[in-house]
């Protein structure tokens, strides 16, 4: 089943993450992409993450493809302007790509090569609203093309704004990207299924799906960085407390997504693992919930 068969089914959705790393060799990335290409509905491939230069997305996505796995291409409008970006998707679904997620993307100074110029000459509504010109068989200047794709399109939203006027822009943000044509949605990294719930009141009635953000804590250093540094992702203090007492951190780490997966399940229509090189960690989290 594709991702878009099983987003349209109203399944519980289950998707993932891999990270293409810094070089060419991908032979690590594939094993982890192969230990849960049974499990997930689908394989976000990140692109350039955190602004760092690294293997391109769009790559890795058709290897996964050569594998049976329905990839979720990640793009950003940091590096490219509307003429990239629109060759980029057109190359995409030539290449057996059909699932995208708009993203606007991290400026350059928070990455690796902190003197890169930023293009931005979209951000992720205006990029989703091409997507959809795309598959309507134009361009964003309305020339018609000679064969159009048929993208599922998707987004990103944060339920954890740090308050109540950040979180009104991003549900403001939220129904731009729906009236632009996104499907679906993944949200950033979810610690408080509370504040989880009142978001998703927020938007019930909303016309799309939503996948629950769940970052596995690999350590209380990283919880900690995290809530420092990420915005809109906090670690509440008894989960950090929880996983710095326990002898088996890995076990501990386990044992929160667990309950965090259970948690959503009645909250959501889906959730998105981001398991940061613990890919392996997935199969038992997704066999304790039932998944």
């Amino acid at each position: 089943m594709s991702f878009r068969e099983a987003l349209e089914s109203g399944k519980f959705l289950v998707t993932a993450e891999v990270g293409p790393g810094k070089g060419t060799d991908i032979e690590h990335l594939l094993k982890d992409a192969d230990i849960i290409k049974d499990r997930v509905d689908a394989i976000n491939v990140t692109d350039l993450q955190s602004s760092v230069m690294r293997l391109g997305s769009m790559a890795v996505c058709h290897l996964l493809t050569d594998m049976g796995i329905d990839p979720v291409f990640q793009v950003t409008c940091r590096d490219r302007n509307r003429l990239a970006l629109q060759s980029d998707l057109l190359s995409a679904w030539v290449l057996g790509i059909k699932n995208v997620l708009a993203l606007t993307g991290d400026h350059p100074t928070l990455g690796d090569h902190p003197k890169a110029k930023p293009v931005f000459d979209l951000d992720s509504v205006t990029l989703l609203d091409v997507l959809g010109k795309l598959n309507s068989g134009s361009d964003m200047a309305g020339n018609e093309l000679k064969g159009a794709p048929d993208f599922l399109p998707g987004a990103v939203v944060n339920p954890g704004a740090d308050n109540e006027a950040a979180l009104d822009l991003q549900i403001m943000k939220m129904e731009k990207k729906i009236e632009a044509g996104a499907r679906f949605f993944q949200t950033q990294g979810v610690y408080d299924l509370d504040a989880f719930e009142k978001f998703m009141k927020r938007v019930d009635g909303f016309d799309t799906k939503v996948l629950g953000g769940i970052i596995l804590l690999k350590s209380v250093g990283m919880a900690r960085y995290m809530n420092k540094n990420v915005a809109g992702v906090f670690v509440p203090e008894p989960l950090i407390q929880e996983l710095k007492e326990a002898e088996d951190k890995v076990r501990a780490s386990i044992d929160i997504a667990i309950r965090l997966v259970k948690g959503m399940k009645d909250l959501c229509h889906g959730v998105h693992i981001m398991a940061l090189g613990w890919e392996s960690k997935i199969p038992p989290i997704l066999d304790e919930v039932g998944l």
